[in-house]
């Protein structure tokens, strides 16, 4: 078992980030956490998690994941026409963008929709099913802004935040509202985090006849806003001491944590520039001192190798 009292390693920390408050707060919390005296953190709870869309890749023009599943649902309703009359399918058939922006405000009727879809779309499927049609969406289907694969698009400052906080003896977590299954797919290839290690929204799954297959309902509702916190205690047993995330659906997972990190999105030249669905989050910031991080002012490389670092 490593020391709990161990240095930390910041000799050539963090190269990505830009030296300023940002960093030097990231710093002087795993500095503070890992020695021991006041605030230092037992190793059985350094739990970090880390918000996925806008947190760890790109989540404009539109959530990767809302391409993958607009696509299928595309395929379902050529299939079943009837369907254009029910949501979400009417809204992606009528491209009724504000239907979806629910999802950021937590209306209920929206998520209820979507939760209902989502399930309709695979249930019955095996986990190796899915993973090939998610595997081939990856292998396809291109960004639209940069031309690149979604993959591309992970940050690669947070990159080296996730490979900092191992470092130091941290667990790592992804908490995202997105699919659980769905990130899983690329979990381990693109953030160098077990499937295990992720937490979202997710079927339910049945084991029959030696098979595993997706349920014909969810589980435990979205990972959004109080879902957040709600999971990642369900999933860990505790409540991390470390979170990152970048919207208003983030919130009470950043309250839960004695450290928070929110990612501002102010790089239209090398990212976007937006504040939709973060303005709570950048007003409770300051009030509660959570960590904010300026893409512009505070990193030096945004995409690493892609056109767009």
């Amino acid at each position: 078992m490593p020391a709990e009292t161990a240095q930390p390693k910041t000799k050539t920390a963090l190269p990505s980030w830009k030296d300023g408050p940002a960093k030097q707060a990231i710093l002087d919390f795993v500095a503070t956490a890992t020695t021991a005296g006041q605030g230092f953190i037992p190793l059985a709870d350094r739990i970090a998690t880390f918000d996925n869309d806008g947190t760890l890749w790109s989540e404009q023009p539109l959530p990767a994941q809302f391409d993958f599943v607009f696509r299928k649902w595309g395929e379902e309703v050529k299939g079943d026409p009837s369907l254009a009359s029910t949501q979400p399918y009417k809204a992606l058939v009528e491209s009724d963008m504000a239907f979806f922006a629910g999802v950021g405000t937590q209306d209920p009727a929206t998520i209820e929709a979507l939760l209902n879809a989502f399930i309709r779309s695979w249930a019955g499927t095996t986990p190796d099913e899915f993973d090939a049609e998610v595997r081939a969406w990856l292998a396809t289907v291109k960004q639209p802004k940069f031309g690149v694969p979604y993959t591309e698009l992970v940050y690669k400052p947070m990159l080296e935040l996730i490979e900092f906080l191992t470092a130091h003896d941290f667990r790592v977590f992804v908490c995202s509202g997105g699919g659980r299954d769905f990130m899983r797919v690329f979990a381990e290839e693109t953030w160098g985090i077990y499937k295990e290690n992720i937490i979202g929204t997710a079927a339910g799954y049945r084991y029959s006849d030696g098979v595993i297959v997706r349920a014909a309902e969810g589980l435990g509702g979205l990972d959004l806003g109080p879902g957040k916190p709600e999971h990642i205690f369900a999933h860990t047993g505790r409540l991390p001491v470390f979170a990152a995330g970048n919207g208003d659906v983030d919130i009470e997972m950043l309250e839960s944590a004695a450290f928070a990190l929110v990612i501002n999105h102010d790089d239209d030249e090398r990212e976007f520039a937006y504040t939709t669905g973060a303005e709570k989050t950048v007003e409770l910031a300051a009030d509660h001192g959570w960590t904010v991080v300026s893409i512009k002012d505070d990193w030096s490389n945004v995409y690493g190798s892609s056109p767009a670092a």
